[in-house]
């Protein structure tokens, strides 16, 4: 039986800018998304630990090296510039092929400070 399991998650990474008339989406440097094994346009689970809200939209690409992350459209009047959140991104798995998440964990400068593989 397949089950939807966590596949990878960008811990406290902070959010650069937001657009509210931006179409919608959450915009993350190219190096963070191919570190977490996202995919540009994943669908996406985003926490905000400053306020506690939780959106799901999809991911956009970011300048390399730019350390942005930017939320867009709707979800930019749920975080605010500073605001912490938890990027996660989910996969199909069979019990015996999953390995368990990729985590990127990052520091106030949006830069990755350790990987974890695994559970």
């Amino acid at each position: 039986m397949q089950e939807i399991l966590l596949k990878s998650k960008i811990h406290m990474a902070k959010v650069t800018d937001k657009s509210i008339n931006y179409m919608g989406s959450i915009g993350i440097d190219v190096e963070l998304l191919e570190k977490s094994n996202i995919k540009p346009y994943e669908l996406v689970l985003v926490a905000d630990v400053n306020n506690g809200q939780r959106f799901v939209t999809y991911t956009i690409p970011e300048e390399k090296g730019s350390r942005k992350i930017v939320v867009n459209g709707a979800a930019a009047r749920l975080v605010e510039q500073g605001d912490r959140v938890i990027i996660m991104a989910f996969g199909m798995y069979e019990n015996d092929e999953y390995k368990g998440p990729r985590v990127l964990i990052m520091n106030e400068d949006n830069e990755v400070v350790e990987i974890r593989e695994g559970t």
